[in-house]
């Protein structure tokens, strides 16, 4: 279970949310087989969405964060409901590329620089809100925080990490959004803004021993805080075969034909848990006599 904290100042100016997601990156990395590289990519993807999603007010509400770059990784998903439960892959989970010059990963090398982050939110209306901006780095952190400020106009702060064992196992995830809200003056942004000249990386605090809460206050150090409430989070993928047969039954009464006369089983599998669903050609043949209903 991941652990996620949200606070806010007691002045109403900053809102901030802390999320330890050592075990849901761990769960992805287990499903998806990734690269040192490609877990510290998708890992910090699945971090921030799972914040995002928990921001989201309504209990059926989801956020979809998508970056598509020039890199070799390819595209990155991730899916998120309103209590942070968050799933995600990638176009190519084995990318391997060389260290940096300092020796860590090169996340912006694997995910490209040249490219767009979407964000489609779900609040239940007709169509989803969607909104898209450049890649400010491929870091990803940054590339959030560029949306915020371009596409939502809300100065944020995003700070995203990963360790890799060597053993390609999660050692460390974790990550942090703090917002500044309407009520935000000079003093506090000024306050804010050297507090965070002085922060560490947000996994190299919690390898010392610290938790979420601990990495909050310092952040926040001088701010009255108050906790508003910790959530426990999860990598948590809802796919079935009933909801592969819906998927199914969405294409075409002429492709559904085409499959089950052609094919001996069909395989859809799924992407963000690996899981794979057989259907035998007269169950593909069964859903698509119902399209003619």
């Amino acid at each position: 279970m991941g652990k996620l904290i949200r606070c806010i100042t007691s002045d109403g100016a900053v809102m901030a949310t802390a999320l330890d997601s050592t075990d849901i990156v761990a769960k992805a990395e287990q499903y998806h087989k990734t690269s040192a590289v490609m877990t510290a990519a998708l890992g910090r993807l699945l971090t921030a969405t799972s914040i995002m999603g928990n921001m989201m007010k309504g209990q059926n509400d989801t956020v979809t964060v998508r970056i598509k770059a020039d890199g070799p990784a390819g595209a990155l998903v991730a899916v998120a409901d309103s209590k942070g439960d968050v799933r995600g892959y990638v176009g190519d989970a084995r990318v391997e590329i060389p260290l940096k010059d300092n020796g860590k990963l090169d996340v912006s090398g694997a995910v490209g620089t040249d490219g767009l982050i979407y964000v489609i939110k779900d609040i239940g209306l007709k169509e989803p809100y969607s909104g898209s901006v450049p890649l400010v780095s491929g870091e990803i952190a940054e590339d959030i925080t560029a949306y915020y400020a371009v596409s939502e106009q809300i100065p944020t702060v995003c700070a995203l990490g990963v360790l890799v064992n060597p053993d390609l196992s999660v050692r460390k995830a974790g990550g942090i959004i703090i917002q500044l809200l309407p009520g935000a003056d000079n003093a506090t942004i000024d306050k804010l803004e050297e507090n965070l000249k002085h922060i560490r990386p947000v996994t190299t605090m919690m390898d010392e021993g610290m938790d979420v809460k601990d990495i909050l206050f310092e952040m926040l150090s001088g701010f009255e805080t108050e906790i508003l409430y910790e959530e426990n989070t999860k990598y948590s993928c809802p796919c079935s075969k009933e909801r592969t047969k819906k998927l199914l039954f969405s294409m075409s009464k002429e492709e559904l034909d085409s499959m089950a006369e052609e094919m001996d089983e069909i395989k859809v599998e799924c992407h963000f848990c690996d899981k794979e669903y057989v259907f035998t050609p007269e169950q593909i043949k069964a859903i698509s006599d119902k399209k003619r209903v």
